[in-house]
């Protein structure tokens, strides 16, 4: 009941219980399945929008694999903002402090619209951002206003991302599953329409995206800003605080995240360019065999971001021990997702690279080539995911930072430069380094969490026994 009174429902209350004291195989699966289910689904819906694509022409899903890129690195400040911020809120609403959760809230959005206003005003300078970027010239043509329109929805993407992380926190992943379901459903359909129905090109797909995450974007404004009033979840004005307690904790933990996933992002352009060198359509390809390698990462990404909330509550009510078990139990399960993954795509592959293709055989055995190396990484990923769960959900994002960083700038970028220039592997170069880079950062995270797993039991070992002797002395 005090809790119900400091702004928290009993729904939250008892949600919080359990993920602080309830079997952990369950918890994890409870609020982990509906996000993995989710970005599975999410990934094959995304699959699903190429092949729509690929219906305009092979250069049309090329043009839009290679402006995604560029969009997701954008929008990965947005994502790294949302996943800092959630560690801190996540960490004190573990901790009991429901006022320190709502400033933290509502600090989190006015800096998303600010961030937000930024990039719009970048819409009039979209031709020059491309060509800065290394666009290649039939890309930007085939997609200048199709990226201008995606700005804006980047724009609704930094609200809709802070506002999911919120209901991630509070461990309400049905929600979160049922408002992307209706927001991907009304992207498909209209997309269809446009595409199949209207003969229309990107820009409408771009308009279709827009549409489709106005979905999330108007359920943020009723959880968050209407009916959350007066709710430790809900936006506040009054609690709305720039200082050490409440915004620096989040930016501090907030900026290694925005640079890492930016760098990463940036990083995968910088393979898209030099990967032009084969020809536009391998760019094409590269982006399909991501996709399909996403039908399998990206669940294990939605049990990552529940793996992080689970830590870091847990963490937050001084629970070391319990995250430490949360982060070997979501290690096996994430590499069980790989292995199911890595046999259902592989039988199915030919299909799969052939509804891309357009009736293309040589585009299709393009993708399937790139997708039989890609395809190794990932069971090393699953436990990839599950190792940055524990280092998001302990803060430790300059880790996080390293890792990704060394993925795309030692394991990838220097090896596909030495495929180019001392072998004749030729377009088999590019699955060959997806499989060299996803292999090794597999292994990198390995080593980096026998680190860190052994520096927290260490951590723990010590407080015992302080509190030991305290009682003692007492």
């Amino acid at each position: 009941m005090d809790e119900v009174r400091e702004g928290i429902s009993q729904k939250d209350a008892q949600k919080r219980k359990m993920i602080l004291e309830d079997n952990l195989w369950q918890v994890i699966l409870y609020i982990g399945t509906p996000l993995a289910l989710f970005q599975g689904l999410n990934q094959i819906f995304k699959i699903l929008d190429s092949m729509m694509a690929a219906h305009i022409s092979p250069l049309t899903v090329s043009a839009v694999a290679y402006l995604s890129q560029l969009a997701l690195m954008i929008s990965s400040i947005g994502g790294g903002l949302a996943m800092g911020s959630s560690i801190k809120i996540s960490e004190a609403y573990g901790a009991g402090d429901y006022e320190l959760v709502r400033k933290r809230v509502s600090s989190l959005f006015i800096i998303c619209g600010c961030i937000g206003m930024g990039l719009l005003v970048m819409i009039p300078f979209t031709s020059s951002f491309l060509h800065i970027v290394g666009t290649p010239d039939d890309f930007i043509s085939e997609g200048t206003l199709y990226f201008s329109v995606t700005l804006v929805d980047i724009t609704l993407l930094l609200f809709n991302t802070a506002y999911i992380a919120i209901e991630r926190a509070r461990g309400n992943a049905v929600r979160i599953l049922w408002l992307n379901l209706g927001s991907i459903i009304v992207k498909l359909a209209l997309t269809a329409w446009f595409v199949y129905g209207l003969n229309m090109g990107i820009v409408m797909i771009a308009v279709a995206t827009v549409i489709s995450d106005l979905v999330i974007f108007f359920a943020c404004i009723y959880h968050i800003f209407y009916r959350g009033k007066g709710e430790v979840f809900g936006f506040s004005l009054k609690s709305v605080a720039f200082n050490k307690k409440v915004t620096t904790p989040m930016l501090s933990i907030s900026l290694p995240v925005i640079v890492e996933k930016t760098t990463f992002q940036l990083g995968k352009v910088a393979v898209n360019g030099m990967s032009t060198i084969y020809g536009s359509l391998i760019v094409g390809a590269l982006g399909i065999s991501n996709n399909i390698g996403g039908m399998t990462t990206n669940p294990q990404n939605g049990l990552q971001e529940a793996g992080a909330a689970i830590i870091s509550q847990n963490l937050g009510a001084g629970n070391s021990k319990r995250t430490i078990e949360a982060f070997y139990k979501l290690a096996i399960i994430n590499m069980v997702v790989g292995i199911i993954g890595y046999v259902i795509t592989l039988v199915f592959l030919q299909p799969i690279a052939g509804l891309f293709a357009s009736k293309d055989i040589e585009f299709a055995n393009l993708i399937a080539l790139t997708y039989k190396y890609e395809a190794t990484g990932l069971i090393p990923l699953g436990l990839f995911s599950a190792v940055m769960s524990l280092l998001y959900g302990y803060g430790y994002t300059k880790l996080t930072l390293l890792i990704n960083f060394s993925r795309i700038f030692i394991l990838r970028i220097p090896v596909l430069w030495v495929l180019q220039r001392f072998t004749d592997y030729g377009q088999e170069s590019i699955g060959i380094v997806m499989m060299v880079s996803n292999i090794g950062t597999g292994i990198l995270a390995l080593g980096v969490s026998i680190i860190v797993v052994r520096q927290i039991k260490k951590k723990m070992n010590k407080e015992s026994v302080y509190v030991e002797s305290r009682s003692q002395s007492t």
